[in-house]
C-alpha cells in the first residue's frame, strides 16, 4: 500500500458501514480521502477521527447521489481541492425491503435505487477516470462495491437487477479501458450478508473489516495484476 501514500481516494457512502471502514483504512495508509455521503455530521466525525490519528486525511463532501447535479458538483469540489483522483470506491447503495417489488413497487423507490446503484456509479467512474487522464495517472483504481445479489437471485429483485448491472458494467469498463490502452484497473467486490444496519440475520455474518480487507488486497496487488471480481460470503451462509 506504500505506493498509494499521499494519493487521493474518493469513497462514496462513507458515513457508515463498509464505506466508513474503507475510508478509515485508506487514510491509515496515508491516503487523502474525499469522503462522500448525505450525512455531513458523520463525515465530519470521521474527519476528526482520522485527524487525531495523525495519519492520512479525510475531506468531507455532502452529496446526495440520487441527484446527478450534486454528483457533478462533488467532482468540481474535488477538482478544486485536490485536482485529482487516484482511486474511486463506489460503495454507496440503496436497497428497500418494502416498496420495491416488481409487481407493486413504488416508482420513486425504483428511481432512487437506479439513480444510486447504477447512474451515480457510472458518473463517478467516468468523472474519476477523466480526472486520472487529466493528470496522466495510468495506474489508478476503480472499485465497485457490488453484492452477491448480482450473482444469484434470492429476493429484492429490483436491487438484485441493479447489482447484476454493476457486474456487467464493471466488465464493460475493464474492456473499454483495455481498448483505450489504459492501465487503470477496475474491480468489484460482491459481499453476501454483512453485519451493517442494512441487514438482520441470525447466522454469523461477514464483518465490515472483511470487505475492507478485500479492498486493500485489490489495491495492494502489483500494478500489472488486475484483481477483477471478489465474491465473499460467510462460511455459515448457504446462498
Amino acid at each position: 500500500m506504500e505506493r498509494w501514500r499521499d494519493r487521493v481516494a474518493l469513497v462514496t457512502g462513507a458515513s457508515a458501514g463498509i464505506g466508513h471502514g474503507i475510508a478509515l483504512r485508506l487514510a491509515s495508509h496515508g491516503m487523502k480521502v474525499a469522503a462522500c455521503a448525505r450525512n455531513l455530521a458523520a463525515l465530519q466525525e470521521l474527519q476528526e477521527t482520522v485527524k487525531s490519528s495523525g495519519v492520512g486525511e479525510v475531506f468531507p463532501i455532502q452529496c446526495d447521489l440520487r441527484n446527478d447535479t450534486e454528483v457533478a458538483a462533488m467532482f468540481e469540489v474535488i477538482r478544486k481541492h485536490y485536482g485529482r483522483v487516484d482511486v474511486c470506491v463506489n460503495n454507496a447503495g440503496i436497497n428497500f425491503s418494502v416498496g420495491a417489488s416488481l409487481l407493486t413497487g413504488e416508482t420513486e423507490k425504483w428511481r432512487d435505487i437506479l439513480n444510486v446503484n447504477i447512474l451515480a456509479l457510472l458518473i463517478c467512474c467516468r468523472e474519476s477516470i477523466k480526472l486520472m487522464n487529466e493528470n496522466n495517472i495510468d495506474d489508478g483504481q476503480i472499485i465497485n462495491i457490488s453484492s452477491m445479489s448480482g450473482h444469484r437471485l434470492v429476493d429484492n429483485f429490483v436491487y438484485s437487477g441493479t447489482k447484476h448491472a454493476v457486474k456487467a458494467l464493471t466488465e464493460g469498463l475493464r474492456v473499454e479501458l483495455f481498448e483505450a490502452k489504459s492501465h487503470i484497473r477496475v474491480a468489484s467486490i460482491s459481499p453476501a450478508n454483512v453485519d451493517t444496519r442494512m441487514t438482520s440475520e441470525t447466522f454469523k455474518q461477514l464483518d465490515v473489516s472483511d470487505i475492507v480487507d478485500s479492498a486493500v488486497y485489490i489495491l495492494s496487488a502489483q500494478p500489472h495484476a488486475q484483481v477483477h471480481d471478489v465474491l465473499i460470503r460467510s462460511i455459515e451462509q448457504r446462498t
